[in-house]
């Protein structure tokens, strides 16, 4: 796994270290939300940023643009808007991951814990098929419980999980040692 504090793990050195400082300054952090004692990091500066928006989808690109992917998957919610970024970026489609309840057809389902409860992940019917290679997208990795759900999903399809990236780590919840060694790529660690 290869993360990054305020400077560029190894598939990021030759992208412009300006462009994390960009990222890192579009984040807001915001304690106690959704419920007390939660740490909540908010995108929705750096996503309403053009100039921000364009660096993190580059950032996020990068692993994938060297390996080869198929599809992006991008999971709910706002590794939907990244992903959709990132898919474009590379040419390739994008796939939503949802929460329970949101998809018409329904591949498979899994139930996983959050810092402040649970929640199911769902992948839609017919998008994936054995072989395909996959970037999945996320904001934050924390304590690992939705990617870990994501990773499970796709691979449950017969896909390959080609790399994961994140905008940010929380390495303190450990989240990264429930991906069972995928390759994460984070643009910051807090």
């Amino acid at each position: 796994m290869s993360t990054a504090s305020d400077a560029p793990d190894d598939d990021l050195a030759e992208l412009d270290v300006t462009d994390l400082d960009l990222v890192a300054s579009l984040l807001r952090d915001v304690p106690d939300f959704p419920t007390p004692g939660i740490r909540f990091w908010d995108l929705t500066g750096l996503l309403a940023d053009g100039p921000g928006l364009a660096a993190t989808t580059r950032l996020l690109a990068a692993p994938a643009a060297r390996t080869g992917v198929d599809v992006v998957v991008g999971i709910e919610a706002r590794g939907f808007l990244l992903g959709a970024a990132v898919a474009h970026s590379l040419g390739v489609g994008v796939v939503a991951v949802r929460k329970e309840g949101k998809l018409p057809a329904v591949a498979a389902r899994r139930t996983y814990d959050l810092e402040y409860g649970s929640a199911t992940l769902e992948l839609p019917a017919d998008v994936l098929h054995p072989g395909t290679r996959v970037l999945l997208v996320d904001d934050v990795l924390a304590t690992g419980g939705t990617a870990a759900a994501a990773c499970q999903l796709v691979e449950g399809a017969g896909a390959v999980v080609a790399a994961f990236s994140v905008v940010l780590e929380l390495p303190a919840l450990e989240g990264g040692a429930r991906l069972g060694g995928h390759d994460v790529h984070a643009l910051l660690a807090r």
